[in-house]
């Protein structure tokens, strides 16, 4: 019988690799994101390419309801999820904290943390259920040290990695594996986010640089989530070459 695997956050960068290494591997997968034709679009690529199973579920991580609504409601023998990875995850704005925006604000607290926790709780139950399970969540280096203006944005960060290492204690007794991944500069849709599409700012942000793709994280992520049944990997951080930790890079132009 297959696996499966959640990815929330799928439509692109490090969510969407994260589906093609899985599938490559022959996850069934469950995939979640707001963008209703990317998701049908992936859905179909990865059936035909690796004649896999995939479910679509379109909500964003912020509604609550409508997360445990769309979850719940998968036909029971989908609920057999055998790894979770919490990609969903945004920065907006890079504002010092006394000009940030309330909305910026509002928007990274309620995907980075709220929403992982919302998706997290209905699937560690049917873990609990099933005996078994690994929960991989998305982290950052921002979340291990603060860099200027990041404020927010790593403060979310940081609790990611301090709810990763929670949740590692209360499921231990349900041998339920939790891995935090932690990458520096990824070059995906995230920068453009933050600059609300502002290409030419996105770019400055891996100029000299030779930085990670969504297709690296997605192979350390897989690396975590197949070694043998009595190995955990806590937590990784993965940088470029080029950038030593969040604020020091060696930029060659």
């Amino acid at each position: 019988m297959s696996k499966i695997v959640l990815i929330t956050g799928a439509t692109a960068g490090i969510g969407e690799a994260c589906a093609h290494t899985f599938a490559r591997e022959k996850y069934n997968l469950v995939l979640t994101g707001r963008r209703a034709d990317r998701l049908e679009k992936l859905a179909e690529k990865l059936k035909a390419q690796y004649g896999v199973d995939v479910m679509q579920l379109v909500f964003d991580v912020e509604d609550k309801e409508l997360v445990v609504s769309k979850l719940e409601g998968l036909p029971e023998h989908w609920k057999k999820i055998d790894i979770l990875i919490n990609n969903a995850g945004l920065s907006k704005g890079l504002d010092p904290i006394q000009a940030g925006q309330f909305d910026d604000w509002d928007t990274m607290i309620d995907t980075n943390i709220k929403g992982l926790l919302y998706v997290s709780k209905t699937v560690a139950n049917w873990m609990i259920a099933n005996g078994q399970g690994h929960i991989i969540n998305m982290g950052s280096i921002a979340g291990k040290e603060i860099y200027a203006n990041g404020n927010v944005y790593c403060a979310t960060k940081a609790a990611v990695d301090f709810l990763s290492k929670g949740m590692r204690v209360d499921l231990l007794p349900h041998d339920i594996k939790v891995t935090a991944i932690h990458p520096g500069a990824v070059e995906t849709e995230f920068s453009m986010v933050r600059f609300n599409g502002d290409a030419e700012r996105a770019k400055k942000v891996y100029e000299g640089l030779v930085p990670l793709t969504a297709e690296d994280i997605a192979e350390t992520i897989w690396f975590a989530a197949s070694r043998p049944a009595h190995v955990n990997i806590n937590e990784m951080i993965i940088t470029p070459t080029r950038q030593a930790n969040a604020t020091v890079f060696n930029r060659k132009v």
